[in-house]
């Protein structure tokens, strides 16, 4: 770019002079008061119709407007660049702050998953139990030492297993649950209404509110329709009481028309 100079009274400042104060930094812009001295400058060059200072004068200022939208530019992808590491600093902040929630959570979780795995596996020993105990009658002195001893092996199991928290499974005269019992027969019933469980087969157990095994169970289907015996027994006793109505009717005729028939001859 060609240099222009102007007298030092005047107060201008020369093109090369203010290139090189840009040079000097790639952020900064020029010093208000030099652009204010190149306007001042474009102005009078353009009052003394000198087109090779208005031209150079104009092509810096474009230099300078061209540094500063890409400076602008710059600092858009570096807010957004900001904008990005702050979000991913405030991810693993949250994250590391959750660290301990969810590693608790997680040791939970394994620890129930292992009692459940262990008390399931108990359960069928607990119904072992309750067959022996329904085959010992305690007849004998022996028989009922024995008795003794499963009765009080079994109360320690349950005990055991209620320090746990297993609960067993309510069943006889309580509503069906798909979600605690399990149906394998259907009978009707004229205590309970239908839906209502009649009879428990095998015992359920829950811990908490995590089932660990369903009720076998056996569910009301209501009273039923009336059996075609009763309907029969009870038209033959209406046949039996008209018929016996109807001879009764026809004794009374007849010991009427008798005594009339005695009175006759007395006349």
């Amino acid at each position: 770019m060609d240099s222009w100079h102007k007298d030092s009274s005047d107060g201008a400042v020369t093109v090369e002079e203010v290139a090189g104060a840009d040079e000097s930094s790639d952020v900064e812009e020029p010093p208000s008061s030099a652009i204010a001295s190149l306007l001042q400058s474009n102005k009078e060059a353009l009052a003394s119709n000198d087109e090779s200072k208005v031209a150079d004068i104009e092509a810096f200022l474009k230099s300078i407007e061209d540094e500063k939208v890409d400076l602008e530019k710059k600092m858009a992808s570096l807010l957004e660049e900001l904008s990005i590491e702050k979000y991913r600093i405030l991810r693993i902040s949250t994250d590391f702050d959750n660290f301990p929630k969810r590693t608790d959570r997680k040791c939970l979780s394994l620890v129930t998953n292992a009692q459940r795995e262990v008390l399931e596996n108990l359960l069928p020993v607990l119904d072992n139990f309750e067959r022996a105990k329904a085959q010992i009658k305690g007849e004998t002195e022996g028989e009922e030492k024995i008795n003794n001893s499963y009765q009080s092996i079994y109360k320690q199991f349950m005990v055991i297993l209620g320090s746990l928290g297993v609960e067993p499974v309510e069943t006889v005269g309580n509503p069906f649950d798909p979600m605690l019992h399990q149906a394998i027969m259907r009978d009707v019933s004229t205590e309970f209404e239908e839906g209502i469980i009649l009879q428990g087969f095998r015992k359920g157990f829950k811990i908490g509110d995590r089932l660990l095994r369903p009720s076998m169970v056996k569910v009301s289907a209501g009273p039923g329709p009336a059996k075609p015996e009763q309907r029969d027994s009870s038209e033959g006793a209406d046949v039996g009481e008209s018929t016996e109505s109807s001879e009764n009717v026809e004794s009374n005729k007849t010991a009427e028309s008798s005594e009339t028939t005695e009175t006759s001859p007395a006349a």
